[in-house]
């Protein structure tokens, strides 16, 4: 940062530094700093806002009571919040042509004339805004997380870019343009981190401060491709030229060529370790001529992941159909530490594919990574699982118990080795129905399953519906564990923690011994509260029943509920707040939590770093799972998506009558 690298290019492209958030941002600045920056100094407004951006994403880690966690989570949510309001469509502004055209596509299929009902377009509408929102989330995820490891002004020119692009139309080889929040139905473009990282390797190699001529054309990886036609290269080279990167895009997905069925069937091959500080091209020109996915196939970024951050990388190549090792299926990243900190296949959002995995199991076998093998066992026998009940879903067998059990993550969520969730659990979900999959999942006959507190009995095995007043009561009364409020999206998690007596010092120990990021040094600062006189010295061996759920479960529809309201709600539903050992405690139970989720623990409030009230959060970040402060302020306000954990409320004792 602050190196000015790219601000000529986004003067160039945008004239950035009459941009309002630019204005705003060098207003900012010379109100903190006393300093005003010139209109005409582009280059400097634009880095000053550029880094702006980048301190958002990336907040310092002390700043009024925050840890560095709390912070960006927050920030995120709030910028997702700002993006879906500006330029996801509104149910609203749908055209008619939209449902005209569902009505004309039923008209040519046989099926004549045909209404839409209200509640149907209803339904249609929210699918659009749903479809838009999840796929702008996922280049909102990629781009601020630690993966992405481009340039801030090369980040900020493909997402400007992405917001302005539709779906892609494949006999014109072009992106839809879509209008700011208007009336475009398409969702955004498919993150495909491969085809991104050939275009912003190749705008980096371009345009560096003094190479913004057009024509100025270095031998780009991308038009190296010994498949691409000459045709393609020109189209390619000419959008370099007009800083167009939406065409970038387009022919980078189009002209890379996917590894086939056949070569996937194949899985003989050999590993190939490049060391930390070794020279990327000869990783880049390995994996070339096949779409593995990989952000990789950018030089710059391979070298980041070499020589920058000291990785080393190993990369299994199977054979080809001559017996020749040199088709990549599995990359593993080593850190400077001797963990790995990444397992990337070639199948969708960078998986594994569905023949890879006996090679990679045998790989974490060896004994440089016996420990790191453990914790990637279960995300091994997951993808083996899901693939064993894709085949089934392809051959047309039906789906056991167990199988649905495992589909609809009762007992424990799926993880994979890529990005994101596996695209194949809900794409095999779309095809069930639900309501007939629940008795099956939770053995039991469909009128066991209650809709409203009011159905509960006591042989009842599962609820699915609205949490009303005193409904944890009910439930806890009859035993019942499956929870939700909609099935199978929204499950209202209940847990058992026992806690063993122990000093305060043994619970130290025991996060240490538990690999738990909590102390100052890992950038949290749990640490600080743990040490607060609020926080007990002597901690009771005690039983407690713990319930997971989101603010909205709550019953807020709307707006951004404050800590005392979310508080005073749940105690409507039977619900408590924690004890304080509750945070580090469940920290070290809680060893499966999804990558990427993050939960507070509701208590009442200790002072954090600056002396602040603030509550126990966890987090997992990849393989590293978190203990940190949340600040939580009383008058704080939650996004709805934000998760607390909370103690369910014992039942009173019955009164023994006195004589």
């Amino acid at each position: 940062m602050g190196d000015n690298s790219g601000a000529e290019f986004l003067q160039q492209k945008y004239q950035l530094n009459k941009d309002p958030g630019v204005v705003i941002t060098a207003k900012r600045h010379e109100k903190r700093t006393g300093e005003s920056v010139d209109q005409g100094d582009f280059s400097t407004r634009i880095q000053n806002y550029l880094d702006r951006l980048h301190g958002v994403i990336n907040p310092p880690k002390l700043l009024e009571g925050h840890d560095n966690f709390d912070r960006q989570e927050r920030n995120v949510t709030l910028l997702k919040h700002g993006l879906h309001r500006d330029f996801v469509t509104k149910p609203e502004t749908i055209p008619e042509s939209y449902y005209d055209a569902i009505k004309r596509k039923h008209k040519e299929e046989g099926h004549g004339d045909i209404e839409i009902p209200p509640v149907n377009r209803q339904e249609l509408a929210q699918t659009i805004v749903e479809d838009q929102k999840r796929s702008l989330d996922l280049w909102i995820d990629y781009l601020v997380s630690d993966d992405a490891k481009y340039p801030d002004w090369l980040k900020y020119f493909a997402f400007r870019s992405v917001l302005g692009m539709g779906n892609y139309d494949k006999n014109r080889g072009v992106f839809n343009e879509r209008t700011r929040g208007g009336r475009t139905t398409a969702p955004f473009p498919e993150l495909n981190r491969e085809a991104l990282a050939i275009v912003l390797d190749d705008l980096e190699k371009k345009y560096p401060n003094d190479q913004l001529k057009p024509g100025n054309r270095t031998n780009f990886e991308f038009t190296s491709r010994f498949d691409i036609s000459g045709d393609a290269k020109q189209k390619y080279l000419k959008a370099l030229d007009n800083k167009n990167f939406s065409q970038l895009y387009g022919l980078a997905i189009e002209e890379f060529k996917p590894i086939g069925e056949e070569l996937l069937k194949i899985t003989e091959g050999r590993w190939v370790k490049y060391p930390s500080g070794s020279d990327p091209k000869q990783l880049v020109s390995s994996i070339a001529n096949y779409g593995t996915g990989w952000c990789l196939r950018g030089e710059a970024v391979a070298r980041r992941y070499l020589v920058n951050d000291k990785n080393d990388l190993h990369v299994y190549y199977s054979n080809d159909q001559a017996g020749d090792a040199v088709v990549p299926r599995v990359v593993m990243v080593i850190n400077q530490n001797g963990s790995i900190t990444e397992v990337r296949g070639v199948a969708t959002q960078e998986h594994l594919d569905a023949h890879i995995g006996d090679v990679v199991d045998t790989k974490l076998s060896e004994p440089e990574f016996e420990q790191e093998g453990k914790m990637y066992k279960k995300r091994s026998v997951d993808m083996r699982t899901l693939t064993a009940i894709d085949h089934k879903i392809k051959t047309g067998q039906n789906l056991s118990g167990e199988d649905l059990t495992f589909l609809y993550e009762i007992d424990a969520p799926i993880e994979g080795f890529g990005y994101n969730r596996d695209p194949r659990i809900d794409a095999i979900r779309s095809q069930r129905i639900p309501d007939e999959d629940m008795p099956v999942v939770f053995g039991c006959e469909i009128q066991q399953i209650a809709r409203n507190p009011s159905e509960i009995r006591p042989d009842t095995k599962a609820y699915v519906g609205p949490l009303q007043a005193d409904v944890f009561e009910l439930l806890s009364k009859y035993g019942i564990d499956h929870i939700y409020t909609k099935f199978p999206e929204v499950k209202i998690r209940i847990e058992e923690l026992e806690i063993e007596r122990k000093t305060k010092a043994e619970l130290k120990q025991k996060l240490d011994g538990n690999d738990i990021k909590w102390r100052k040094s890992d950038g949290s600062y749990a640490e600080t509260m743990i040490d607060n006189p609020d926080f007990p010295n002597e901690i009771n061996k005690q039983s407690l029943t713990l319930v997971t759920l989101k603010v909205s479960d709550l019953g807020f529809d709307k707006g951004t509920p404050t800590t005392d309201q979310i508080y005073d709600k749940a105690k409507e539903l039977g619900l408590e707040l924690c004890p304080p050992e509750v945070g580090p405690e469940y920290r070290i139970a809680y060893k499966n939590q999804k990558v990427g989720e993050w939960c507070y623990i509701a208590m009442k409030q200790i002072s954090g770093s600056y002396g602040g009230p603030g509550v126990f959060g966890l987090g997992r970040r990849g393989d590293e799972l978190w203990l940190y402060d949340g600040w939580a302020r009383p008058a704080r306000e939650w996004a709805l998506v934000n998760r607390f954990v909370f103690s369910l409320r014992k039942p009173s004792e019955p009164q023994v009558p006195q004589i």
